[in-house]
């Protein structure tokens, strides 16, 4: 009996074969996204694309079925049908996950590839098997053994393809290598079905009972275009969440570049609390530090060995001498180079367990431990002369300084907290004794550090105890006479000692870190005074002096501000002043400091100018007002000439820069005479008022006609 093949339309059979490698490609892209450890993840993209590839081979049959020319009508059974969509997602997705959830070795590969193949037969010979013909189909068996071969080998080249995907990093080679795996899998769809067709032979007259289920090229097409949407919304839901992922795996990497540069700014920090920023040696914290390990483990040796025996321990107090006249002479820069190098020799010459630091501007400690003798620490000290002896070749010349050094032992020379102080002590005795030379300590050495001991301990409760109060003496214009302002200065009236200059305390508050604390009270009382003159009905701006700590800190501005708004004073009512040293200590950070005073709306003004290494090039740059010649250059005006050329001088380029000159310390009337002559803004000193509490300053200016008729009398209470 002839039998009849059926011929196919190559248009349908294109598309049918485009359905297929649509649904591989977006399939693979799915499952190739099994990388997380989560299960459920896991499990997820298996499902997506199983039932991708299972329903776009299902879908390329019915296409394929309609590019078919058979002698009778086409029509599907509806449980066959069904059941060739379940087998073709069921096989799928054992195959899929066994290529996607672990390592794709031969033996694991072709069971896949076996899964993969089973599940592309069951698909179309279900399917064909829907068609429900009678009489029954005639088989051809070795292109049936073909189809299955088709499928099985197709199957395992498109995984052995994807195995290369999970390996592949490079995007363009990604996006080969998928393709070529899609076409593949395609390959062995569309195979395996035209050669199961081609395997089919119908009888002449077969009818299909399908005719009366599912059936016509309407329902083809709506399956194909529902299949291609599917396809395309879950090819277009990957891409989206590649791109979403992609963009979490930059924030993941900002997040981690954030964290290691947080990581690298803390342990930046750490180090700055613990080490010196210029010259990377331990800081006074971390000096004191160590100190106090090496005194317990000095204590538990006592306690282990007799004392004969017992290691000792030293602390070497290293001061520069002719540091500040460089450091003046050359600027800053050049002497942070010589307390580099310095610091450099200090190590260098010091023993391997030593520990060398920089506890201030010029000032360095060294200790010793497992020290057997004093002669050690001598012999220690006469190496560390000699190598700072050495000339410093700082810009382009050779510069010299020495050293003064104070040895203080434990436990030979007292507590372990009195070994600093007291190498202090012995290193001032060295330099009293005219420097480059060590002193070791002695016990009538600490009479001068008790007496600082004793002030800054008395300091720090004058506050407490309102032993603190600030006078006014008054800054006259240099023609009319009028009231310009008043500066205010701080004074101590001790209970026991009676008044103490602030030549000895200030220096005493500065190096006990008591400097802020008196800085903050100082504006606060002037800013205070300055409201109670201003309700009284004087309106005179005050002018505080800025320490070179108070610069440093960085709310600075904004405590100067709260003061203000606290005591409602108008910030032109205050006028900081700052000397010329501290101003170029560090050009830039007092340059923005002093910006933003400015920009609340503080006065600001140079103090004791003519004493450091700047010029008015260099002042430019600040936002200052005015400028206050030191009284050195005052007082020398009457008996110098060169005096009187430097004021000149001063007074012109200031002028020229938009600044006013104050001029302190006038004393006499030549003076007075002089600095008018020379066209001096404001004048202040003992010609016209000795400093004066606030009560008294207010009635002085209610009373005083500011005319210069010899020198004022002082102040009965001053």
């Amino acid at each position: 009996m002839p039998l009849l093949t059926p011929h196919y339309e190559p248009w349908v059979v294109a598309a049918s074969i485009a359905i297929a490698i649509v649904a591989s490609y977006v399939s693979l892209h799915l499952v190739e996204r099994v990388r997380a450890a989560d299960r459920v993840l896991t499990d997820t993209w298996v499902i997506g694309g199983s039932l991708g590839m299972g329903t776009g081979m299902w879908s390329m049959h019915f296409v394929g079925m309609q590019a078919a020319t058979l002698p009778f009508e086409i029509g599907f059974t509806t449980l066959p049908t069904i059941a060739s969509w379940a087998s073709a997602v069921t096989l799928s997705a054992l195959a899929l996950w066994m290529a996607a959830t672990g390592e794709l070795r031969a033996r694991r590969l072709w069971l896949g590839a076996l899964a993969m193949g089973l599940g592309i037969c069951a698909t179309h010979y279900i399917g064909i098997a829907a068609l429900s013909v009678q009489p029954a189909v005639v088989w051809n068996h070795w292109l049936v053994a073909g189809s299955v071969l088709i499928a099985v080998l197709g199957s395992a080249a498109a995984l052995h393809l994807f195995r290369w995907l999970r390996r592949e990093t490079g995007r363009r080679r990604l996006q080969r290598h998928r393709f070529a795996a899609a076409l593949l899998m395609a390959l062995a769809i569309s195979g395996t079905y035209y050669c199961a067709m081609s395997a089919c032979g119908f009888a002449a007259g077969t009818t299909s009972n399908g005719v009366g289920g599912l059936r016509g090229a309407g329902l083809a097409t709506l399956v194909s275009m529902v299949c291609i949407t599917l396809l395309a919304l879950a090819l277009g839901a990957s891409v989206l969440i590649d791109r979403m992922q992609s963009k979490s795996a930059a924030l993941v990497r900002a997040l981690r570049d954030m964290n290691a540069q947080l990581r690298r700014a803390n342990e930046e920090l750490q180090q700055r609390a613990v080490l010196d920023v210029l010259t990377h040696l331990p800081n006074r914290t971390l000096f004191e530090d160590r100190l106090m390990h090496a005194v317990r483990r000095s204590r538990r040796d006592e306690q282990r060995i007799a004392a004969h025996q017992q290691e000792k321990l030293a602390v070497l107090f290293v001061d520069l001498d002719g540091f500040k006249a460089i450091n003046e002479s050359l600027g800053h820069s050049a002497g942070d180079e010589i307390l580099k190098e310095a610091a450099r020799r200090l190590r260098r010459t010091a023993r391997d367990n030593d520990t060398v630091a920089r506890v201030s501007a010029d000032e360095f400690l060294v200790l010793m431990e497992d020290v057997p003798s004093v002669a050690v620490c001598a012999a220690l000290a006469q190496r560390l002369l000699g190598t700072l002896s050495q000339p410093f070749p700082i810009a382009g010349r050779e510069l010299h300084i020495s050293g003064s050094i104070g040895i203080a032992v434990y436990p030979d020379h007292g507590h372990h907290e009195r070994l600093i102080a007291n190498a202090d002590a012995a290193m001032n005795a060295a330099k009293r004794a005219g420097g480059n030379g060590y002193a070791l300590f002695e016990s009538h050495m600490n009479a001068g550090a008790l007496e600082q001991l004793s002030l800054q301990s008395d300091l720090r409760h004058a506050l407490e105890r309102d032993e603190l109060q600030l006078v006014y003496q008054p800054k006259l214009d240099a023609l009319g006479g009028q009231l310009c302002g008043a500066e205010a200065l701080l004074r101590w009236r001790h209970p026991e000692r009676g008044m103490v200059s602030p030549s000895l305390f200030v220096p005493v508050a500065e190096r006990f870190g008591l400097i802020n604390a008196l800085g903050d009270w100082i504006i606060d009382e002037a800013c205070r005074q300055s409201r109670a003159w201003s309700q009284a009905g004087l309106q005179v701006r005050i002018a505080v002096n800025l320490s070179a700590q108070q610069l440093r800190l960085g709310d600075l501005v904004g405590r100067v501000h709260s003061t203000l708004q606290r005591h409602q004073v108008d910030p032109s009512q205050l006028l900081c002043e700052i000397t010329e040293s501290v101003a170029m200590e560090d050009i830039r950070a007092t340059q923005i400091t002093l910006e933003n005073l400015e920009k609340i709306g503080v006065f600001l003004s140079i103090d004791d100018f003519g004493t450091g290494y700047s010029s008015l090039s260099y002042l430019r740059q600040l936002p200052v007002r005015e400028l206050k010649i030191d009284r050195s250059f005052v007082n020398d005006l009457e008996s110098s000439t060169d005096a009187c050329a430097v004021v000149d001088a001063v007074v012109r380029l200031a002028h020229a820069l938009g600044l006013r000159v104050v001029a302190e310390g006038v004393e006499t009337a030549k003076q007075h005479t002089i600095l008018r002559h020379l066209s001096c803004d404001e004048l202040q000193g003992f010609l016209f008022a000795h400093p004066m509490n606030a009560s008294e300053f207010l009635s002085w200016a209610r009373t005083h006609d500011y005319s210069v008729a010899g020198p004022a009398p002082a102040p009965t209470t001053h």
